[in-house]
């Protein structure tokens, strides 16, 4: 079983910055991509970065220049979110890709919210 923990979430002002971490723990499976995604109230889920195994990014249109995504092993991403906006507001969400023996599945996190307001 293998399970993605998330933290760094919570309230902060515009114009402020925010870290969230995530890692894989449980079995013993490979990883592949990491990443994360976001849904506002009344929005649809949209891509926040991810990153490959081999250090590949890819950011979304509305974070591309302020949000950067790291990885420091197999089993941990992470979003260092800068500049933040009032429309970054949404639950956040990490997905990892678990490489099993006869499928790639997905996994998610449980999301963790950040709110981004004066």
């Amino acid at each position: 079983q293998v399970q993605l923990v998330e933290s760094g979430g919570g309230l902060v002002q515009p114009g402020g910055s925010l870290r969230l971490s995530c890692a894989a723990s449980g079995s013993a499976f490979n990883i592949n991509t990491m990443g994360w995604f976001r849904q506002a109230p009344g929005k649809q889920r949209e891509l926040v970065a991810t990153v490959t195994a081999g250090g590949t990014t890819n950011y979304g249109d509305s974070v591309q220049g302020r949000f950067t995504i790291s990885r420091d092993n197999a089993r941990a991403v992470y979003l260092q979110m800068n500049s933040l906006k009032p429309e970054d507001t949404a639950v956040y969400r990490c997905v990892a890709d678990l490489v099993l023996p006869d499928r790639i599945q997905a996994i998610w996190g449980q999301g963790t919210q950040v709110i981004v307001s004066s």
